[in-house]
């Protein structure tokens, strides 16, 4: 690709973190710093299980996806208002401009908080309000995707869609989320056949910690368009031809996947080999407030661990504006950006 120059291994940091980027895997109550934890608990009266903002933060050492789970609920905790999650998603918005972020898709997890009372109303409306200054203000255009959770049952994803359906026109799509393991895409046959139906894109977690049969049933059963994580797809030499034919995203996140031990460390991640095979692949923060870096430090500890350059840095923002749900003069108008961005480096 003659955009892409050599890039000095010293430079190629400053590139990254320069290049406009989408990202299309980013759980918003995930991106809840623990200094806005205390600030929102205080605000709402919620008595937190932590006395300070470093024992919380120390209390961050994951094992594996539940470890993490629960503590981000307790977090979760919170969010009661329209304005806390107003408040929540623009501090992330803030950030990710400041990443060069021009795009983002993100997941929200309503049934965490209707199940402590608080309204669909009250979620849906702080964040996209959010939304719609982040574009105004910092010129980062953003959608919301609702996720149901795996570990609940399809009775109360059919529960929450009904919910969520006064809200359609600021929703953009319906993912899968919370613990894979033991919960499989099929589960959720139903309630995404009627997604489908009411016209939302489907995305769904597979392949984190599950096997290379969930990304297989998340493509053939629940027919979603983007496969969030979806690592574990290297174990299968078919699944991997078929997501690279279908031109089928995977929305990687780097350094979850180190801090919840799918990988032993960073070298070891399989991201080169995904995009060596032709994958759609793309590089997310997940939930940066836990895992140690938002997207531009994904970038930039993944690079600097791994055999990666500046054509696959390339291919990774490209493909994410690409795989992403904007329309195509949008896609088109990043894309030029970042065309340009790459053939004027120095």
């Amino acid at each position: 690709m003659n955009l892409v120059k050599p890039v000095a291994a010293d430079r190629l940091p400053a590139l990254l973190r320069q290049m406009p980027k989408a990202e299309l895997h980013i759980h918003i109550e995930g991106s809840l710093e623990p200094e806005l934890i205390f600030a929102l608990a205080r605000r709402n009266g919620v008595a937190l299980p932590y006395a300070s903002v470093d024992e919380l933060r120390s209390a961050y050492a994951f094992t594996n996806l539940q470890s993490f789970l629960d503590i981000y609920y307790a977090g979760a905790s919170v969010l009661i208002t329209e304005q806390d999650f107003y408040d929540m998603a623009r501090a992330y918005f803030a950030g990710a401009a400041q990443d060069n972020v021009v795009h983002a898709e993100l997941f929200f997890d309503p049934q965490t908080h209707t199940a402590r009372g608080v309204s669909m109303e009250t979620v849906v409306n702080g964040l996209h309000r959010a939304c719609v200054d982040a574009e105004a203000e910092l010129g980062v255009s953003a959608s919301l995707i609702l996720c149901f959770l795996r570990h609940l049952s399809e009775e109360d994803a059919f529960e929450t869609l009904e919910q969520a359906l006064p809200f359609r026109e600021k929703i953009i799509g319906i993912g899968l989320d919370s613990g894979e393991v033991g919960n499989p895409p099929e589960k959720f046959t139903r309630v995404f056949a009627r997604c489908r139906e009411l016209g939302f894109h489907l995305v769904a977690h597979a392949g984190e910690e599950g096997p290379p049969a969930y990304v297989w049933t998340a493509l053939d059963v629940l027919k979603v368009e983007r496969i969030d994580h979806g690592v574990q797809s290297s174990k299968d030499a078919l699944l991997m031809q078929r997501l690279a034919k279908d031109r089928i995203a995977l929305t990687v996140c780097p350094l979850s996947n180190l801090k919840l031990c799918v990988f032993p460390d960073l070298a070891s991640h399989n991201l080169r080999q995904l995009l060596d095979a032709g994958l759609a692949a793309t590089v997310n923060s997940d939930d940066p407030a836990y895992f140690g870096g938002y997207l531009n430090e994904n970038f930039t500890q993944t690079f600097a661990a791994g055999p990666l350059n500046a054509e696959h840095a390339y291919r990774l923002a490209r493909n994410s504006f690409e795989a992403s749900f904007i329309d195509d003069a949008a896609k088109a108008r990043h894309i030029g950006r970042l065309d340009e961005t790459f053939a004027t480096f120095q």
